[in-house]
């Protein structure tokens, strides 16, 4: 494996930084707002699930406190 020398590596990174795409402010704003609209989806289901589950728990093992 060949070491490149420091300034051969900052070239490399340069080079390297230059090739990646950065997402618009729009496209961060809305991304956003969808990871927080399915994490809110997503606590809701697994909530109703909960309460059917313990729903029927409770049904089958005769107790309701």
């Amino acid at each position: 494996m060949a070491r490149t020398n420091p300034i051969q590596f900052i070239q490399q990174t340069r080079a390297e930084v230059s090739k990646v795409v950065w997402p618009s402010r729009r496209e961060v704003v809305l991304t956003t707002a969808m990871v927080f609209l399915m994490a809110a989806v997503l606590a809701l289901f697994f909530s109703l699930v909960d309460m059917v589950i313990r729903f029927g728990l409770q049904g089958v093992l005769g107790y309701f406190g």
